[in-house]
């Protein structure tokens, strides 16, 4: 495989940012490999600038659940384009998008449109913590929220106390009001508000964590979070940045019948374009400026290209009638054929992760039994086999409606002969 574009792509990009990267997944440092320079997508397969194409299961990390390039969407953003790229002022498509979202999340009975995951918790978290009058927040080892001060907490430690931050920078401050709980453990989130039955704002989760890779929560787990946060008066959010509109079109709120008092969406929801929202219930919504006194703003917030980009996706996904059953359907035909190869599998609907343990894994300290060595032999496989997946072993493979039955079965067919040879 020649990668001679893409390695003098990366030798300049070292020289004007750090690692060579805008974000630190795509350094491949933990595969040692250098990134891959991407010059084109469509349908489920990437093209690199050496002119490389491999069947894509990053899908830009998660929004592109109709395959690259939906003409649909890209069609939409042509016709927004013509009519400017940013107002700063109000716009129909912020209407007709939020009318979308709302329907099919009616947990969110008034939402704000923003710009990424990141700034839709943080929104969120704020609110929550206005609404409440409150301070502390209960988060899990190995979810994550995005990059904001008061959630990037190192996960792992396994004490149920105040954190530390996870990156320099952060001061101290800005999460000693953050509460690390287990992620599958509801003891260790009735502890926590046993502890502090007065202060504690929200408990914040991935509803299927997707971060430490993927990793469904037990039955009864998400129940058990709704009912202790209604018995002390806290706000449960649900961070669906990843799973909205892809466990199902209502998100995994739908998918597992419970009903937060706020959601984060981002990923899916923007069609590809830098978009992201959070809403919940009225009250606590119209804490949010200019109605409260929680304050939030941003320039490009819902901006003319992100809403087209949205309402043409979330529009398509209304009219495919078998996306969902499509999407369990060839995520399964993967699952199997790990499993077959004696793989370490979880998935939930079209996320999947392989991890290389003998471990079951249902939480963070038993993803960190994953052999990273190994994953990173599994990862370069694939990847000189024309097969693209996350370049980290604590990510997700994500399913589109675009993968056909060919390039699944190829798929298939090349993790089987992984096992073989390794």
């Amino acid at each position: 495989m020649n990668t001679t574009r893409s390695s003098e792509l990366f030798a300049k990009a070292k020289t004007l940012m750090p690692g060579g990267v805008n974000s630190p997944v795509r350094a491949f440092g933990s595969v040692g490999r250098e990134p891959l320079y991407i010059g084109s997508s469509r349908g489920d397969r990437i093209t690199d600038a050496d002119g490389n194409e491999y069947i894509d299961y990053v899908c830009s990390w998660g929004p592109d659940i109709l395959g690259h390039a939906h003409p649909a969407v890209i069609d939409a953003v042509k016709r927004a384009c013509e009519n400017g790229l940013t107002y700063g002022a109000c716009h129909e498509g912020e209407v007709i998008l939020a009318e979308k979202i709302k329907a099919h999340f009616p947990s969110m009975e008034l939402l704000r449109l923003v710009n990424s995951g990141t700034e839709a918790v943080m929104s969120a978290v704020r609110a929550a913590r206005g609404f409440t009058g409150r301070d502390r927040i209960v988060k899990f080892e190995g979810c994550y929220h995005g990059h904001s001060d008061g959630l990037l907490v190192k996960g792992g430690s396994g004490q149920l106390t105040n954190s530390v931050p996870d990156s320099a920078g952060v001061p101290a401050g800005f999460t000693e009001n953050t509460l690390l709980a287990r992620y599958n453990d509801a003891d260790s989130v009735q502890a926590l508000f046993e502890h502090y039955p007065d202060s504690i704002a929200a408990v914040i989760v991935e509803p299927c964590a997707a971060n430490m890779g993927v990793v469904p929560p037990e039955k009864g787990f998400l129940q058990s979070l709704r009912d202790i946060t209604k018995k002390y008066g806290a706000l449960l959010i649900f961070d669906e940045v990843i799973t909205g509109f892809r466990l199902s079109i209502g998100g995994a709120q739908e998918f597992y019948g419970i009903k937060p008092d706020m959601t984060a969406l981002g990923k899916i929801v923007g069609g590809g374009m830098p978009l992201a929202a959070y809403g919940g219930r009225r009250e606590i919504m119209e804490q949010v400026a200019p109605l409260g006194a929680v304050y939030q703003a941003g320039t490009l917030s819902g901006n003319p290209i992100a809403a087209a980009a949205g309402i043409a996706q979330i529009t398509q996904i209304e009219r495919t009638a078998d996306l969902y059953p499509e999407l369990e359907r060839k995520s399964a035909v993967l699952e199997t054929a790990a499993r077959k190869a004696e793989l370490n599998v979880n998935r939930c609907g079209s996320l999947m992760t392989v991890f290389f343990t003998d471990t079951q894994v249902t939480g963070y300290e038993t993803a960190l039994t994953a052999n990273m060595t190994e994953y990173a032999k599994f990862f370069s496989y694939l990847l000189d086999n024309g097969i693209y997946t996350a370049p980290s072993q604590f990510e997700a493979m994500f399913v589109s409606y675009a993968h056909t039955d060919e390039d699944i079965a190829k798929t298939a067919e090349i993790i089987a002969h992984y096992r073989k040879e390794n």
